[in-house]
């Protein structure tokens, strides 16, 4: 008898596949607002709020 705790629950998973839909070119940060929010684009300004997310 094979001990389930070596079983690699990975094995034979493909990779994720990601989806990146397209980033248009649309309103900018100033400079200095950029380099505090890292990025210059204001839709991928995310902020982490430290809650958690999705479904559980």
């Amino acid at each position: 008898m094979r001990c389930s705790c070596m079983r690699d629950p990975l094995r034979g998973l493909s990779p994720a596949m990601a989806y990146v839909p397209w980033q248009y070119w649309d309103q900018t940060y100033d400079l200095e607002k950029a380099l505090q929010c890292g990025t210059i684009f204001p839709e991928l300004n995310k902020p982490f709020s430290g809650k958690r997310g999705g479904c559980r």
